[in-house]
């Protein structure tokens, strides 16, 4: 038999059916999220919160059981935000080099807007074995995400077909992750080192990420070079 699955102790509840009561939700996830970046999540108190939603106690408690539950909501809200951060300017039939960097790009630029709580969220980790999980299902949804791209590529003859997708995910994610986290928030805290900026981030990750998948590379005409 399987074994049980175990409930999440700060699972999110189902989204309000009216319109007032999915205002009045975000409203409460953009004052918790204003709160937390200000205040950080150990200092953050409900009333503070409340305050910021300008509501009163009763009506927080109507969306959500307590302080780490709508922390909860703010990190997923963040997370939508990164795994689907758009690259609407990239063609339909652009070149898999062009379509990494821009996705490379467009996950660093959400990943910046996020930066605090991506902080927050590595800090609340270290202590709580419940977000250390939520954190840990997160990456593993970039992870299975970034499988079926590789996959994909190698189904049609775009990437190195000898190494595991999912082994090949695991590897370049966590390279990007841990790089925008190097300079977005460890960083930023200590200021002691020289920082790259934004395009040259963001032209390395890609390139060392089309290289380890032997990604043929577009000319400049937009052309796929063998």
């Amino acid at each position: 038999m399987p074994a049980p699955v175990e409930p999440r102790l700060f699972a999110l509840p189902s989204p309000p059916s009216s319109a007032r009561g999915l205002r009045t939700r975000a409203a409460l996830v953009a004052a918790a999220r204003a709160v937390f970046e200000r205040m950080g999540f150990l200092d953050a108190r409900l009333i503070d919160i409340t305050t910021e939603a300008q509501c009163s106690a009763g009506t927080f408690y109507n969306y959500f059981d307590s302080k780490e539950q709508i922390f909860s909501a703010v990190l997923e809200q963040a997370k939508e935000e990164m795994m689907h951060p758009g690259t609407a300017r990239v063609p339909d039939d652009a070149d898999p080099a062009t379509v990494i960097e821009a996705s490379t790009r467009a996950y660093l630029i959400a990943y910046q807007r996020n930066a605090k709580l991506m902080g927050l969220m590595e800090q609340v980790a270290g202590i709580s074995p419940e977000f250390r999980r939520l954190r840990h299902e997160r990456a593993e949804a970039f992870v299975a995400r970034n499988a079926r791209s590789i996959a994909n590529l190698q189904a049609r003859g775009l990437a190195d077909p000898e190494v595991d997708a999912d082994l090949a995910s695991r590897t370049l994610s966590g390279m990007i992750s841990r790089v925008a986290f190097s300079y977005f928030v460890a960083d930023v805290e200590l200021d002691e080192y020289p920082r790259a900026d934004l395009d040259e981030i963001v032209r390395t990750a890609s390139r060392l990420w089309v290289n380890a998948l032997r990604i043929p590379e577009s000319d400049p005409g937009g052309k796929e070079q063998s």
